[in-house]
This record gives C-alpha cells, structure tokens and sequence, in this order.
C-alpha cells in the first residue's frame, strides 16, 4: 500500500458487522471503500470454515483471547474469545442464528434509540437473510433428542426459533451456515474476494493505531502499521465491543480523565466511551452419561430452551444451550470432576443487568484494553437469583422421564450442592461467558449523558465518524447477537448513503 492512501470510505474493522457494511458500501458504482481488518483472511482456511472446528480456534493465532479483570462476584478466571481474522467473531463461533426478538428492538426505541424498533429493522434481516443461509439443524442426535423431548415433559412447550417471535419453549436451533460451512459475514458478503468489485479495496493483516481529527473536529483518515489512510466522507469503526472504544480512546475520544490518566490528548471528552459493558453470564450443570453421548452434531450445540424463572415475569429471562459433551473449562480449575462422555445444560442470563467497563491499560495501541465486567454486580440482585434459578431448572429436567436415563451423576455441582446460597456461589465462581460483550459505545437520544452515537450511529461531538458494532446496543438483547450485527452493518449502510458528509473541498490540517 502507498504511505498515505485515499477513499471515500473507511471501515475500520472487518468482522461481523464491518464486512457486510463495507460490501454494501462498494455497491455504489462511483465511490471507493476501504475495508482494514487486524487478521488474516479466512478464505480457504478450513479450521475456520468448517463449522464444527469453532471450539478449536479458542487460544490460537485467530483469537483475541482477552483476559479480564479479578471479578468480586464472578468468575475472574474467564478468557473472551473475540474472532482475529475476516469476519471476526461469526468466523469464529457456533453459528447459532436469532433474529433480535422484537420486544428488544422496542426496548431500545423506548430507550432513545429512533429507528431501530422491530418494523424498521425488518427489512434489513430480510435483505441479510438474502445473503446469508440459515438452516434448522436436524441432528438426528439421540442425547439431545432426549433433551428436547424431556423440555417439553417439564410443560414446556416446542418452538420453531426465528418463525415465531421469542417466547418460552424448547427447539432446534438454526444456524447461519450452508451444511457443514459456516455463512460468515466475510463469507456472505465478500467471498470470493479475487471476484471483490473494484469500488472495494481490503486490507487484511493491518492494525489500525488511531482515528485522525482534522482541525474541525472531523475524521478524516486513520494511522496503521501500513501508513496514513485517509477518508474524504467518512470513517466507520466495526470493532466490536471492547476495540472500538479502545480505538476512540487511543485516538483522543472519551472521558477525559481517563485519557489524561494514560497519557492520551483528549480532542472530545466523551463520558460514556467504555462504560455500559454488557454480557451474557452462563452457568453449566454437567452430567456424566450411562452410555457414549453420540458425536453426530454440526456444532456440539444444536438445542436450546428459553425459560421464565420468575412465572410473573412476561418474558424468558433464561435461555438454556443444551451441550453434547463435557463443558468444563472452568469447572475443572475449580476441582470438579469430569468425564469423557458427558452432556451439560447452561443457563444464561438473558438480559443481564450488570454493567462493567473497558479502559485502556496504556497509550500503546498493541496492549490490550483493561476488560471489568463487574459480573453479578447489579443493585437488586437479578443476575444472580436468575442464574441460581436457571441451575435448579435444569437439573429439574434432567429428572424428566426421557433424559433420566441418560444420567450417570451430576459431575457440577454435584448432589451435595443444594440451598440456594451453595447454588448461588456455585454458578458465579464457575460461570463462563456466551461471548456476548456490547454496549460500550451505546447508541441513545440526544439528551442521553450516557450515549456515544445517535441513532444514525454518528458519534457524539465529532463529524464524519461513525460505530457500527455489538458496542452501540442500547441493552442486551435476549439472543445470541451474530445476525443482529450483520443487521446493524445492513442498516449502517443506508445510513452512511443517506446522510453521510459530502467530501471537502480543500485539504484541512490533522490534528496531531
């Protein structure tokens, strides 16, 4: 690449969101995109196409693996996957597919986020769907047949996901993917990439250092281990929850004294740049088998169940993965048993209400940011007595006539674990991670203090840049969050087509 080189656009990040925004963005015959992705491309790189090798890609080359920090009421030994290559994190995970259940989407429209309720939303799952195929999984394995089956014996009813809006019930899940290969964003959007229009330039393998202001308070380009890259419209950030806002911090946007703290100049003191973190906590209760657990699976999680633990509450709060093999990456730190044939449920806070916060840890754009969930930290206790609950749901299933004899002994927590206060530390010391971080960048309504973009996804106080990520998420949505980041990248690009900045007309000075 030349030392300084120019495009209309600029999409920094190539994952989920960023890869579909881009290509759409480069459907306009007389504009020039740049699409800048930290990885490698995953095109013809089988351990990452090939769906049910996702769990091997933990702690390699391709993945983030950020570590957090000591949790008081968690567990602080939790590592966060985050996908290093084209596509990001749907090059990277289990490929389950939800659209964003509706009463989400009108959650964040009550909550400032104009246009983006269920009706406007719509036609972007719709056009996403276009590109990127869903399939139902049909397994045909008997364990999580018996686990299904032994759901709809404890009176819960069968659901058909994404053909229905959300409610409680047990299915199969549907997965973006094409038989055994996973629908990626990269793999929908920009695949092949010799066949890329040429109003797209990619660049992979290139860390992005920060976001250049000019004198007006625009952006206008971005420093990268490969030279300037400047933006004559605009600059989008698809980083994902915890980079983006360490990007705008590093480049001088955010609260300023953090930034003064870690020696950054504060060109825009942005409060809410890192705050607002949101996950979804998982507990797991994992039983040995009577018998060998079938390894026919796509992905070793096909089935789910959404729960109610409150019966006066109006929707699930707990969604269950249902594991064909032994999920015990934290429960072995901590001394529980394990076993070669196993099978686990994992209930999930669905709408956790703890918040945590991303920092930086250094003005160095190579060290990774400072990551405090604060899991289990909220004033009345929800997550807590809803995990707590979730553990005693699923061991209740596991005593249905159908998946009972498909139980050895409960390996964790194990029978001796009973009162809620043993359950309650149980799940929070063991707990895992669905990889679901966002809200560090929360998209809100003018008078928010706590909102970093506005509904068009423009960023607070500066021009010519915008977020366009699970960051932005005003809440947490109930569901696995894959498909509603392609959507946000759909949406993102009428946006940026409707309203972006018309390019200077004269060079203006950087702010260095």
């Amino acid at each position: 690449m030349d030392k300084t080189a120019e495009f209309d656009y600029l999409v920094l990040g190539g994952g989920t969101a960023g890869a579909v925004l881009a290509a759409r963005l480069a459907e306009e015959p007389e504009t020039s995109v740049c699409l800048v992705e930290a990885g490698p491309s995953d095109e013809g790189d089988w351990r990452i196409l090939e769906l049910w090798n996702w769990v091997n890609l933990l702690g390699t080359e391709l993945d983030y693996d950020y570590v957090i920090e000591p949790q008081e009421r968690g567990n602080g030994l939790i590592r966060h996957s985050r996908g290093k290559m084209l596509g990001g994190c749907s090059s990277h995970n289990s490929a389950i597919a939800f659209r964003t259940p509706d009463v989400d989407l009108k959650t964040w429209e009550q909550v400032g986020a104009a246009g983006w309720g269920p009706e406007d939303a719509r036609p972007y799952f719709d056009r996403l769907f276009d590109r990127v195929n869903i399939e139902t999984v049909l397994s045909g394995n008997t364990c999580s047949e018996a686990f299904v089956d032994a759901a709809r014996q404890a009176g819960f009813p069968p659901v058909r996901f994404n053909d229905e809006e959300l409610r409680e019930g047990v299915g199969w899940l549907q997965l973006n993917a094409r038989g055994a290969i996973r629908q990626s964003s990269s793999v929908a959007y920009l695949h092949p990439i010799g066949e890329l229009p040429p109003t797209l330039t990619l660049l992979t393998d290139t860390k992005v250092h920060r976001i250049l202001l000019d004198g007006h308070g625009d952006a206008v380009g971005a420093e990268t281990d490969r030279g300037t890259i400047s933006a004559r419209r605009e600059v989008v950030v698809c980083c994902g929850a915890f980079d983006t806002p360490k990007l705008l911090m590093l480049s001088g946007i955010g609260p300023a004294d953090h930034l003064y703290d870690v020696g950054v100049s504060s060109l825009v003191d942005l409060p809410g740049v890192g705050e607002h973190l949101l996950d979804h906590p998982e507990g797991v209760v994992m039983w040995e088998s009577t018998r060998p657990v079938p390894a026919m699976s796509r992905q070793g999680w096909e089935a789910a169940l959404f729960a109610r633990t409150d019966p006066s509450a109006e929707e699930p709060d707990v969604m269950f993965h249902f594991g064909t093999s032994a999920f015990d990456l934290n429960t072995v730190q901590l001394g529980y048993p394990t076993a070669e044939q196993a099978f686990c449920l994992t209930p999930n806070v669905m709408r956790a209400r703890s918040e945590g916060v991303v920092r930086l840890r250094s003005r160095d754009p190579s060290t990774p940011p400072v990551i405090d969930f604060r899991y289990f930290t909220d004033p009345d206790g929800y997550d807590d007595r809803v995990i707590t609950e979730g553990v005693k749901l699923a061991r209740a299933i596991a005593e249905q006539p159908a998946l009972r004899p498909w139980v050895k002994r409960e390996l964790a927590p194990g029978p001796g674990v009973r009162s809620d206060e043993e359950i309650s530390e149980y799940a929070r010391r063991t707990a895992n991670t669905v990889y679901h971080p966002a809200g560090t960048c929360r998209m809100g309504a003018a008078d928010d203090p706590r909102a970093v973009v506005d509904p068009q996804l423009r960023v607070r106080g500066v021009g010519r840049l915008r977020v366009a990520d699970a960051s932005v998420f005003p809440t947490m949505i109930g569901t696995n969050p894959c498909i509603t980041c392609m959507m946000i990248g759909e949406k993102c690009a009428d946006l940026v087509k409707e309203t972006a900045a018309p390019a200077p007309l004269a060079e203006r000075n950087l702010v260095i």
